[in-house]
């Protein structure tokens, strides 16, 4: 059974549709990247598969113990956002908060698994620093580690490279592939950077007003027949 299974589905707001009858599965282990041209609707995908927006039409499965409550989303960064103040420890934990329902306070559990979160994002001597004081790489690995707290099976990371400086993105994306790679994380990720997408992905799912699902291989063959 695929982790997360869409059938059909139309996307949009009130009776304006964005685009509709797209159909596609993601199974563990995969590395699906959702290529699209500006506003063709990938991050309003990224919200219905998270259940913050509803589609129109057509159906979204889940299997292996994922709910749209256990998914560890990474979204694109406000400034607000950005300026927040409050320490990189008590942002990690806030990951936790999706567990069990709502709790006052953090048990030894939350609290272990945020530790091993900022250890594998090499941030633990960061815990105590202010979220605002710190780099546009080091920010995104804390929310990087927040969502791995929300869930060890499946992050949704919308644009995770997005302003950072060329060295930077390339230590987010050899990170994002070992989470993949190594820890058999599945991941779902929006770029607008189609050569990365065919280098790190193992499946493209390509929207707006050509649609495409398939494996890398199978888009590049799909890009030589249209030369």
């Amino acid at each position: 059974m695929p982790q997360i299974k869409c059938t059909d589905l139309t996307l949009g707001y009130g009776s304006q549709e964005i685009f509709s009858r797209l159909s596609f599965e993601v199974n563990a282990g995969d590395y699906l990247c959702i290529v699209g041209e500006n506003g063709s609707g990938k991050t309003t995908l990224m919200k219905t598969l998270l259940g913050l927006t509803k589609p129109l039409k057509g159906s979204i499965e889940f299997s292996d113990g994922v709910t749209a409550r256990t998914i560890g989303y990474l979204p694109q960064q406000t400034d607000v956002q950005r300026d927040f103040p409050a320490s990189v420890r008590e942002i990690v934990l806030s990951g936790c908060l999706g567990h069990d329902g709502f709790r006052p306070f953090y048990n030894k559990a939350d609290k272990a698994l945020a530790a091993r979160s900022m250890e594998r994002m090499n941030i633990t001597d960061l815990s105590r620093r202010c979220y605002r004081e710190l780099s546009g790489g080091q920010q995104q690995r804390v929310l990087l580690a927040r969502a791995l707290c929300a869930t060890e099976k499946i992050l949704l990371l919308d644009e995770p490279v997005a302003g950072l400086d060329p060295k930077v993105t390339a230590e987010m994306y050899e990170l994002i592939e070992s989470l993949n790679k190594a820890d058999g994380v599945t991941v779902i990720m929006i770029s607008h950077d189609v050569d990365k997408a065919l280098q790190y992905a193992s499946h493209i799912l390509h929207i707006g007003s050509d649609i495409f699902f398939g494996t890398k291989d199978e888009f590049l063959n799909t890009k030589k027949e249209e030369r």
